[in-house]
């Protein structure tokens, strides 16, 4: 290939990479970094109700017969997908952790799941997603501040209905398992490549300080009276 040649298909690949993260940059800042707690309390609040709708549906079987052996849920009211030729998606979402020597469910941190995909497709549809932490691993990779979905951690679109088909050994092993629901049916969904992050400036507004997630989920030394519908929520499914 020529140098001339190499130059033309660097101007062409430009654009394409201009519009790919422009996309998803509007697909994953809806949250403005000022939105005060209201914004937190009323994403906390929407997560809630996305565990009972998880435990109703009677599509999610396993979900519901499994939930309990998760050391941590992060939770997604709302993941949006947006498609021309290439797609793009993101969501605001609350991972709440398990403490394994009370039992119970501790205040709910703040997180961004985002992610790049290619190939023909156009549209756009809002799905909730609940992903469990499976694994010790996979929880302690929450307490960074970033890191990928099938690169730093294993993932598997966890079994629809009772998990008797399709429900092999690799998938149950990973470190996390994904559900989704979409306009309230079965959408299992793929989040390999995606990656999470943590919301800074959501677990700031909520607790009133600046925050880590280690100090969230391991040292627990802030509270919030307004998660306690969510933590109920979760304790009564993980019965």
């Amino acid at each position: 290939m020529t140098h001339k040649s190499q130059d033309d298909k660097q101007r062409h690949n430009t654009p394409l990479f201009f519009w790919m993260t422009a996309l998803l940059f509007t697909c994953l800042c809806w949250t403005p970094a000022w939105a005060d707690s209201l914004d937190q309390q009323q994403l906390v609040e929407k997560a809630s109700h996305t565990v009972s709708s998880f435990m109703e549906d009677p599509n999610l079987t396993w979900f519901q017969d499994h939930v309990k052996e998760a050391k941590a849920l992060l939770i997604i009211p709302q993941q949006l997908k947006a498609a021309f030729f290439f797609g793009a998606d993101g969501g605001s979402g609350v991972l709440v952790a398990n403490d394994a020597k009370t039992g119970e469910w501790g205040e709910p941190a703040f997180y961004v799941l985002g992610g790049l995909s290619f190939g023909f497709q156009f549209g756009g549809e809002a799905s909730e997603v609940i992903i469990l932490a499976m694994t010790q691993g996979a929880v302690e990779k929450l307490y960074s501040s970033s890191f990928k979905l099938g690169g730093d951690a294993s993932i598997a679109a966890g079994p629809y209905g009772a998990g008797v088909e399709g429900a092999t050994s690799a998938n149950l092993n990973a470190d996390f398992l994904s559900f989704s629901r979409s306009k309230g049916a079965y959408a299992g969904v793929s989040l390999e490549g995606s990656i999470i992050y943590t919301d800074d400036d959501s677990n700031q507004a909520y607790y009133g300080k600046k925050i880590r997630p280690v100090d969230i989920l391991v040292t627990k030394s802030v509270k919030n009276e307004h998660s306690a519908g969510l933590r109920q929520a979760i304790t009564t499914a993980t019965k």
